[in-house]
């Protein structure tokens, strides 16, 4: 009898030992030891998550990202949903609770598989709407139902941080942070900015200049990697994925076919990924939404003259023309100048005493031409050149702003590129694991 307990002990720790080396294996290999946390009291703690998003806009992959959020909200303690339209945009409230609709088909199996998915109605009651208006040159303006639910939030007694996801511009972000900057070291946020910089500078420059200690993740290049579609024939690339997993995937399955006829661009939920997979508390390390690296300030040039190629910009950077004309007196909150530039029109505004600003936000590394628009006889017309360079934030100047403390983004090192896509490596690198994850998901919902 003693023979066999002593029998019994031996293959216990053997079991344990090799389960052990497989686990330290699978770690070594980057890969995910299990995608989905244990229902039990040692799970570890769901981020608190507030999305601020421009979804119905004029870029759909925010519709095709909220199908990605709503498949892993057990995963999360969904604390707000933010229609933040900025520059005058389309999006609404109602665009979000339009996905809610298609969730809440869906709900009854995704709660099969877990019962850490929030009902429908609890998501429901914290969706927000945000500003809706013309950007405003100081970067905040009146409170909004989104602004003062952050507010709300940020300020609840809690031992974690508020993860604020921002998919579009940051105008929701800023106005929080104007009306109560005590919440400034109560969140975190995670912005995808790229093109959303350009759009939302306004915005942008009021954080940067005012919240340097912010804690904030600035992907401009990074997230780039989550939208490239380099597994031809892996049963990986965009098209077989749809095909395969996506198309009989229920409710919302049946709707992703109306963003990019399926195919899968997400270009904000690297900000998701990174808080599925990796240490979010060390944006330095390997993550699902990209590895980055301090930012030390924020690239900024500042031009009072006729410009020329020779002017050169860091890409990502904020472009700034300084003006001078007529003396409309005190400044004027709404645009009333504008700088015409690859084929779109960027607002400017007057700032007093006969000076006029834009600010504009290069998403490429090239040669740009441009033209000024405005009833100001001697400013308009007006034409310039400048270049804008790689990588983001450039070398050190004097029109930088910062320092800047708490700040990440892009990595610089030519091998973490993707293509001309600065950081997007780091974020592709895990294209088909995340992918796979992801499936097994859709495979919860299949009708098959």
């Amino acid at each position: 009898m003693r023979l066999k307990r002593i029998q019994f002990r031996l293959l216990t720790i053997y079991v344990l030992i090799v389960a052990i080396s497989c686990i330290s294996c699978n770690l070594k290999q980057g890969t995910v030891v299990n995608s989905k946390w244990p229902e039990s009291n040692t799970q570890p703690a769901r981020p608190r998550v507030i999305v601020t998003t421009d979804i119905g806009g004029t870029d759909p992959d925010d519709f095709q990202s909220m199908i990605h959020y709503l498949m892993y909200a057990d995963r999360f303690q969904t604390e707000g949903l933010v229609s933040s339209p900025f520059g005058g945009g389309t999006a609404r409230k109602t665009h979000i609770l339009q996905m809610l609709d298609l969730y809440e088909k869906d709900y009854p199996k995704l709660k099969a598989q877990s019962h850490l998915f929030p009902a429908p109605d609890q998501l429901r009651s914290v969706t927000k709407q945000g500003a809706i208006g013309k950007t405003n040159r100081k970067g905040w303006s009146l409170p909004s139902e989104g602004s003062d639910w952050i507010i709300k939030c940020a300020r609840k007694k809690s031992e974690q941080p508020l993860w604020v996801l921002a998919w579009g511009g940051l105008e929701e972000v800023a106005q929080a942070l104007h009306d109560a900057p005590d919440i400034s070291n109560k969140i975190r946020v995670f912005w995808i900015g790229g093109p959303n910089k350009k759009w939302g500078v306004q915005a942008y420059n009021y954080i940067v200049s005012n919240f340097p200690d912010l804690w904030m993740i600035e992907s401009n290049g990074t997230y780039r990697g989550w939208t490239i579609d380099g597994e031809a024939k892996s049963g990986f690339d965009n098209k077989t994925f749809y095909e395969k997993y996506i198309r009989s995937g229920g409710a919302m399955g049946a709707d992703f076919i109306n963003y990019y006829k399926g195919m899968i661009k997400m270009g904000d939920s690297p900000s998701v990924g990174y808080l599925l997979f990796g240490n979010p508390d060390d944006p330095a390390s390997d993550s699902w939404g990209g590895s980055y690296i301090p930012l030390q300030y924020s690239a900024r040039r500042i031009l009072d003259r006729e410009t020329t190629l020779n002017d050169e910009v860091p890409v990502f950077g904020i472009m700034e023309l300084e003006l001078r004309g007529a003396d409309r007196g005190a400044a004027i909150d709404t645009p009333v100048i504008w700088l015409e530039i690859d084929k779109q029109k960027i607002e400017g505004f007057y700032e007093g005493n006969g000076l006029y600003r834009i600010r504009f936000v290069p998403k490429e590394a090239k040669k740009w031409s441009y033209k000024i628009i405005s009833d100001v006889p001697e400013l308009n017309g007006k034409t310039g050149q400048f270049t804008s360079t790689d990588p983001w934030p450039g070398v050190q100047h004097k029109d930088n702003i910062g320092p800047l403390k708490g700040w990440w983004s892009d990595r610089t090192t030519r091998e973490d590129y993707l293509g001309n896509h600065q950081g997007g490596y780091t974020i592709y690198r895990w294209r088909k694991t995340y992918l796979e994850d992801w499936a097994k998901r859709w495979l919860w919902l299949s009708s098959k």
